[in-house]
């Protein structure tokens, strides 16, 4: 961690941290939510030895990056400028872009649509979702799921609710996202993305008596400190442009993802679950898929949870691309 280096650039309209470390190609790492780039620890100190320029930005929103207050600032064209830009500050014109959690919508639209830029692609437990014509709006599609229940996307969706529940105490909150999440739950506790209506999100969590042994007492303290600061909004407000980005990416239905790319996933990942036809459908989506893998004993924070089975996993990506 020491030799990991930090700094801000400018990029997009917003002032972004990075923490970056090594010299040699450059691979950009996108986290997710409830994440900051202190979820790719792992990977910046392994790619930095396999000779690889590694950066992993706080998004939009979150850590010391810029956090705008509306909500429309936070689609899908406007976070994919932010890479975009980001590679630019750092004097590049090539890039591998690797996306977990909603860092992979990310990921797979820089590929899309700077297939100049992005030479590969790596997407970590959100699979490659196709647009579709004529589909429904997204949050209809997930009303139209949950029933007499409530999908957490949808819960995420009024401004102020979520926020004022996560931001009550901070360390429980992200201690139960963490652990609910993971693969340490037992398989018949395991977290469940739609609940009662009844219930607020805080309520579907699990606690452990211990810290799992991915994640130690300083670890989370970097999670606690820094949402401690900035509050939950801005990481929630991508939820929020479910709809809007369906809307501004509508050109793109039917795309497939022609660049080297490759898929890594927590055999115990809720996503896996609720988006396995997704999965099951990657080889005809990205037409160059190099690798489809699914890690035992791992949940949603797979790049946490088994950072070197991942990371040789990717790091064999890189090098043979």
């Amino acid at each position: 961690m020491r030799d990991i280096k930090h700094r801000i650039v400018e990029t997009n309209g917003i002032k972004m941290h990075i923490a970056e470390q090594g010299n040699g190609p450059l691979v950009v790492f996108c986290h997710g939510y409830p994440e900051l780039w202190y979820s790719w620890r792992h990977q910046l100190s392994a790619l930095s030895e396999a000779g690889f320029h590694a950066v992993a930005p706080d998004q939009r929103g979150y850590g010391q990056t810029d956090c705008p207050q509306a909500i429309d600032e936070y689609n899908y064209l406007v976070l994919t400028g932010d890479i975009v830009g980001l590679v630019h500050a750092l004097g590049e014109e090539k890039a591998v872009i690797v996306g977990h959690d909603f860092g992979a919508p990310i990921a797979w639209n820089c590929a899309l649509l700077r297939p100049d830029i992005f030479s590969a692609v790596g997407l970590i437990s959100v699979p490659y979702r196709q647009g579709s014509w004529g589909s429904l709006p997204p949050t209809e599609r997930i009303r139209r799921i949950q029933g007499d229940q409530v999908h957490y996307q949808i819960y995420h969706q009024e401004p102020g609710i979520a926020e004022k529940e996560l931001e009550a105490d901070v360390r429980k909150s992200m201690l139960g996202m963490l652990y609910s999440w993971s693969g340490e739950v037992p398989s018949d506790k395991k977290w469940n993305f739609m609940f009662s209506k009844s219930m607020r999100l805080i309520d579907t969590l699990m606690f452990p008596d211990v810290l799992p042994n991915w994640l130690s007492e300083s670890d989370l303290e970097v999670y606690v400190s820094e949402f401690s600061r900035t509050g939950f909004r801005g990481g929630l407000n991508w939820y929020r442009n479910l709809d809007r980005n369906w809307q501004l990416t509508a050109f793109l239905n039917g795309a497939k993802i022609q660049q080297p790319s490759i898929f890594i996933a927590g055999a115990a990942d809720f996503v896996i679950e609720m988006q396995a036809p997704l999965v099951e459908n990657l080889e005809n989506t990205m037409v160059n898929l190099k690798k489809k893998a699914i890690i035992p004993g791992a949940g949603h924070w797979v790049q946490q949870e088994k950072p070197a089975e991942l990371n040789k996993l990717l790091i064999d990506f890189l090098k043979n691309l």
